[in-house]
Parts: C-alpha cells; structure tokens; sequence
C-alpha cells in the first residue's frame, strides 16, 4: 500500500487568525441588519442572537450535524417580531459583513503555502474545514492564494455534516478517490479532526495552534500517530508513519 492523499484541516492548521474578535463581529452583524432595513433594539438582537447560537451549538456539536449562521440569526430575528427566513437576502448581507472582520485576519501558518505546492506534485490534496458559513472559507483560501492546491475542498455547511462524525471523512475519501488507508489527516482539533480521522481509519498528524494546545490533545486522551510543531515537519512525519508498517511505504520512496 502506498499514501495517497494528504488531507488538511484549515483554521488552525493552515492558516491562524490574528486578533480577531467575535464580540466586534456580533455587533457589527447587528448594524448590517439595521442597515438591511430590520429595526432593531441592539441589546435584545444580541441576547436573542446568542439563545440562538446556543441552541444550534449543542445541536452541532453533540449530533455532529451542521446549522447555518444564516438560520440562527434568522431565528434570532423571528423571535423578535420579524417574519424572515436563512434564504432572506438582508441576513446573508449582514452575515457577509459579519464574516469581514474575520476574512481580514486570517493568515496563512509559516510554510503552509510552499508545503501544499510540494503536496500537491505527489499526492490527491484535500481539505475538511467545520464552518458555518462556507463563502467565507472559499474567500479564505482565494486571498491565501492556496485554493489552486486542492483537489477536493469539503465544508461542513455545505455536506450538513461536521467533523468528527466519520461521514466527512468517508465522503472526502471518495471524492479523492482513495481508501481510509492510504491518506494521512493533519488538524489542531484533538476531538473534530484526530478522534475523527481515526474513527474512520485515516492516519493522523496533530498539529497545536493558537486554538488547541498539547496540553489539550493530552486531556483529550486522544494519540495521533505524529505530533508536528511546524508544517515544514510533515514530510519526514508522513514517512516515518509509513514507515512503522512493513506492508506500507510512502508513494514514490522517501518524501
């Protein structure tokens, strides 16, 4: 057997958010939808907004199954008196511009750019991003300039599925058209990306950032079969993977 796809996590894994605030962002949704022609008294949208966000952040995250921001916020609004829907044209708007702050502090990690390059020339690449909102991630990877790297780019708001249910990863298999075997996934969440990964028999590489620390992937009881710092480790982390099965080897020979 050999390993035939790399696939990636994003926030967190390829690129890191710099200062960013969701606080600035929640107001600034609730300005767009004042400007989207909602009136609104701020305090009570925000209370609303965040009963909302609170509801569907137990769903996705127990049933591992994807809600919208445009649907919470829609129900934010509903609940204030308004009669609208996720499809309503004003809270896609406002959730555009709600998402700007955030767009405009993503970076790409040190050496992300040049590893996708050197991935993409030896293995099918992919990548499984949990995102409510999933313009934003196509944005993302256009201003990173990556976008071009991938050859299958799966978001949790469009499949209605997240990370760690093992669909994600079942789907995301089949469209780089490979086995469970022959992929390795790199991610920072110890529970969405390596407990994930593992149920549905990739290999897996953590990686710690800004959101998820070592000491995390300990508390997690969770064991990757690497543990990198910094990308440019990746090659020699995917071989010695390979390496540890006699009836596996890297594509190709040594990386």
């Amino acid at each position: 057997m050999v390993c035939r796809a790399v696939i990636f996590d994003f926030i967190g894994t390829l690129v890191y958010c710099k200062n960013y605030s969701m606080v600035d962002s929640e107001v600034k949704l609730y300005s767009a939808l004042v400007s989207e022609g909602f009136e609104l008294e701020k305090d009570r949208f925000l209370d609303a907004y965040k009963e909302a966000h609170q509801k569907y952040r137990k769903i996705r995250y127990e049933q591992f199954r994807e809600v919208t921001n445009a649907v919470w916020v829609s129900e934010a609004l509903c609940s204030l008196g308004f009669r609208t829907t996720p499809e309503h044209s004003g809270v896609k708007g406002a959730l555009d511009i709600f998402f700007q702050d955030f767009l405009s502090t993503v970076e790409l990690c040190k050496g992300a750019k040049q590893l996708l390059s050197q991935f993409a020339s030896q293995y099918r690449v992919g990548l499984i991003s949990n995102f409510t909102y999933a313009p934003v991630i196509y944005k993302c990877l256009q201003k990173t300039g990556i976008h071009s790297y991938f050859n299958t780019v799966v978001i949790s708001e469009e499949v209605e599925l997240r990370k760690p249910s093992p669909k994600i990863f079942y789907d995301t298999l089949n469209c780089l058209g490979v086995q469970a075997h022959e992929a390795v996934f790199i991610g920072d969440s110890p529970l969405e990306d390596i407990k994930g990964a593992k149920s549905a028999g990739l290999r897996t590489v953590f990686k710690p950032s800004q959101f998820n620390s070592l000491e995390d992937l300990v508390q997690s009881k969770q064991t990757p079969d690497q543990i990198v710092e910094e990308l440019a480790e990746l090659p020699q982390r995917i071989s010695q993977i390979f390496a540890m099965d006699p009836r596996l080897r890297v594509s190709g020979g040594e990386i």
